[in-house]
C-alpha cells in the first residue's frame, strides 16, 4: 500500500513541478493550486503510512511531520508548516486575493517536497 501512495506522490509532484512551468494564466494558476493540494495530502500520507509500517502512529498532517522529523524523513523546516497553513487555506475556502498569494509561494515548496521524495525513495 505504501508503494501505491508513494508513486502517486510521485507523479502528483511531477504534475506540480509541470504546472508551475507554464505560463501563469488564471487557469493555470487553479490547477497548480489544486495539484499542490493533492501533492501535500499525498505527502503527509506517504509519511503516515511509513511510519505506521515502523509501528509508529500518527493521525494528522502536523502529527506525522513531527513524528516524521524525528525520524529523519525530513529536516526541521519552517517550510513545512507554511506549506500545511497554504494548503488548508486553498482547501476550505476559495478567495482571489489568498490563491494569488498562494501562487505565488508553491515553488518555494518543491524543494522539502522532492527532499521528501527522495528520502521516502531510498527507503522503500
Amino acid at each position: 500500500m505504501i508503494k501505491e501512495i508513494f508513486t502517486s506522490f510521485v507523479k502528483s509532484l511531477q504534475r506540480l513541478e509541470e504546472i508551475l512551468k507554464a505560463e501563469k494564466t488564471i487557469a493555470n494558476r487553479d490547477s497548480a493550486i489544486k495539484r499542490f493540494e493533492f501533492t501535500v495530502e499525498l505527502a503527509w500520507k506517504c509519511v503516515q503510512r511509513f511510519l505506521r509500517e515502523q509501528e509508529i502512529v500518527c493521525r494528522s498532517p502536523k502529527e506525522c511531520l513531527k513524528e516524521a522529523f524525528k525520524f529523519g524523513l525530513i529536516k526541521d523546516d519552517p517550510k513545512w508548516i507554511e506549506m500545511l497553513e497554504d494548503r488548508n487555506l486553498t482547501v476550505h475556502t476559495y478567495d482571489e486575493k489568498i490563491a494569488e498569494e498562494v501562487y505565488v509561494r508553491l515553488s518555494k515548496y518543491l524543494n522539502i517536497l522532492n527532499l521528501l521524495k527522495d528520502t521516502l525513495g531510498k527507503k522503500l
